[in-house]
């Protein structure tokens, strides 16, 4: 075992100590913190082995560079091109980024310090989340100097839902049964009482996909990856169905009826250019997306009483805020059908790839759920973050 500072391992491990407690303060940081954890990881390779770890390209790395080949045709069209290129550009380095510590890490023999260090800081990390929400978000609002910040409990969601990506691997932690049990047990406590509604469905998600896959490593995987291609694919027709059934919105949380409004208004616009998109990055420039829900569509669905006109008469009430929180409709909104085949191709591949332990799969699915619910698909410090739990959890087979 290399000496720690000398070790490959030793950025990511810091890392992993570091960033529960990091998303908690400042969840954009991820982005920054991830890459630089990553080239450090890729440069102290190169100088302790003296060659640069070029990764060996595996399916899933050939589909990721086909789904950005793609992004980057379509922001031909796009009515964002300098974002769509420059949001190309990102992804594209933390891929490469990625791929290429992830081969460092191979070579390595010290998982143990990843795994300890992930256990750690995802202690540190809730009990932080915990004191900020029980003291009414005190440590976030003192990072940005106190400002009026009314809705300022759901910024935890990012933190929560970084945590619950990584919950999952603590399976793989070779420490007793009972201190996983603990911290998993702790985990799911505080997302459930936390203001984090996706954060919550993708931690039981993650932990029940990775029970399953212990039970039928074969079929569950198989299964997932299946389920998950289909819905990508048939996403317009399931959404448009189940729109179509939908009862009153008014009895729902307003954020959750704001989101199903988001979808119906995306149909449409899917509808309009399915096979090429609108382009990469459109999302933030839909036509009419700035706009708030005209009276028909709140009438439609259920959403008269004046509470309801009120809240969606806010300018932040907007008809496409940014994404669609949901990755399946946005690849189809902006990169049409041969988007959202390539998207479904590397979904169904990256859960695959990652069934070779449970622990990693139970991961894949918690970053699958979060993506259909919640973020953007190209937000840089999600990315990273889940690119950052592929690189930990590839390397957690062998501790």
């Amino acid at each position: 075992m290399q000496p720690w500072h000398r070790s490959p391992t030793t950025p990511v491990a810091v890392l992993l100590a570091v960033a529960p407690g990091l998303a908690v303060a400042q969840f954009r940081a991820m982005a920054l913190a991830v890459t630089v954890a990553l080239v450090l990881t890729v440069v102290t390779h190169r100088r302790v082995r003296g060659a640069w770890p070029w990764p060996r390209m595996e399916r899933v790395g050939w589909l990721a560079v086909a789904l950005l080949g793609w992004c980057g045709v379509a922001a031909l069209w796009s009515p964002e091109p300098g974002r769509a290129l420059q949001t190309i550009g990102g992804l594209a380095a933390l891929l490469g980024l990625a791929l290429m510590a992830a081969r460092a890490l191979a070579e390595e023999t010290a998982p143990r310090r990843l795994a300890f260090a992930l256990a750690g800081g995802l202690a540190v990390g809730l009990a932080l989340a915990a004191a900020d929400h029980a003291s009414g978000n005190w440590l976030r609002l003192a990072v940005r100097g106190f400002p009026d910040m009314p809705m300022i409990s759901f910024g935890l969601k990012p933190a929560m839902s970084l945590m619950m990506l990584l919950l999952p691997l603590v399976l793989a932690v070779p420490m007793a049964w009972a201190l996983r049990g603990v911290l998993v047990a702790a985990g799911l406590a505080v997302v459930l009482w936390l203001p984090a509604d996706s954060a919550k469905i993708a931690a039981v998600a993650g932990l029940v996909a990775a029970g399953l896959a212990m039970v039928l490593p074969r079929a569950v995987p198989r299964l997932a990856a299946l389920g998950f291609a289909a819905f990508s694919l048939a996403a317009p027709l399931v959404f448009a169905f189940g729109l179509a059934q939908a009862p009153s919105l008014e009895p729902l949380p307003r954020s959750a009826a704001h989101r199903i409004l988001i979808w119906d208004f995306v149909l449409d616009r899917v509808a309009e250019k399915p096979l090429l998109g609108w382009g990469m990055e459109a999302s933030r420039a839909i036509p009419g997306g700035s706009e708030n829900f005209p009276a028909a569509d709140l009438h439609r669905y259920g959403l008269t009483s004046p509470d309801a006109r009120a809240w969606f008469g806010v300018p932040a009430a907007r008809r496409l805020p940014l994404h669609t929180h949901n990755a399946a409709l946005q690849l189809w909104l902006e990169l049409g059908l041969v988007g959202a085949l390539l998207g479904a191709a590397l979904g169904a591949a990256a859960l695959l790839a990652a069934s070779a332990s449970p622990a990693g799969f139970g991961m894949a699915v918690s970053a699958v759920v979060t993506w259909q619910l919640s973020f953007g698909v190209w937000q840089p410090w999600w990315v990273a973050s889940a690119l950052l739990a592929a690189v930990v959890a590839w390397m957690l087979r062998r501790a």
